[in-house]
């Protein structure tokens, strides 16, 4: 362990977690959250990564908060926000991945009319929003047992908001768990809503849409609403970890 609590990751280093997310076909990334608002990576964490996070899940003293699902209505279920110092793992996939969303989520803030540009580095990003107040962690671990279940919602901690975000599967849908399907909604004005379920395998990343992206129309560009949540978890116990890349007040 490094001083201050944060646990490190055998097979995680720098160079691997920098070769595996350059390894992306960020393009593709881009073209599928222009086009539906989410978009899935397949392997971006190996099983003995995502076994290894898994097992953080009973260290209380890395979390800062624990979340029982169905206290606030929320679903059932559970989830913990991690303290800082982040994992090595963690805080080394949340900077190496920004810069590559951030060309997405500025086009994405200029077709909305949102004068809000975010810089080029994560770093200088988290000092705005630690200026403005935003200063705890918001990196979670989620956990779900059988008949456990996630409403939709949307990830939003304060004024400053990076508008996509990574979820991160990791357990084994084939041996692990059945059920949990990872869904979304989105509502286009004046329209129903349309459901969106993203099939995921241990390991596999979705990048999806916070709270709003942007469609072309016949008059122009307009925002379409969006909401994730995860399906009833029939059997088993599933995991998983989600990057938000603002932090939370």
């Amino acid at each position: 362990m490094k001083p201050g609590g944060q646990p490190t990751f055998s097979g995680a280093s720098h160079s691997t977690i920098a070769k595996s997310v350059n390894a992306i076909d960020w393009g593709q990334v881009s073209s599928d959250l222009d086009a539906q608002g989410s978009a899935v990576t397949e392997g971006l964490l190996t099983p003995k990564e995502c076994e290894t996070l898994a097992m953080l899940y009973s260290r209380a003293e890395i979390f800062r908060s624990r979340i029982v699902m169905s206290r606030h209505n929320f679903g059932r279920g559970e989830y913990q926000y991690f303290r800082y110092p982040l994992p090595d793992l963690i805080d080394q996939l949340r900077n190496a991945i920004y810069p590559h969303l951030v060309p997405v989520a500025n086009r994405w803030n200029t077709a909305m009319g949102i004068e809000v540009s975010f810089p080029s580095t994560h770093v200088e990003f988290l000092d705005g929003c630690h200026q403005a107040g935003q200063d705890k962690p918001t990196p979670l671990m989620l956990k779900y047992r059988a008949d456990d279940y996630n409403c939709l919602h949307q990830d939003l901690y304060g004024e400053h908001v990076f508008p996509l975000q990574l979820a991160i599967l990791l357990s084994d849908p084939h041996k692990d768990f059945t059920g949990g399907e990872f869904v979304m909604t989105e509502q286009r004005p004046r329209m129903q809503s349309r459901p969106i379920v993203v099939p995921l395998r241990q390991g596999d990343g979705v990048f999806f849409a916070v709270q709003n992206r942007p469609v072309r129309g016949a008059r122009g560009w307009y925002r379409v609403n969006m909401r994730h949540g995860v399906s009833r978890v029939r059997s088993g116990q599933r995991y998983t970890v989600g990057i938000i890349f603002h932090d939370a007040k």
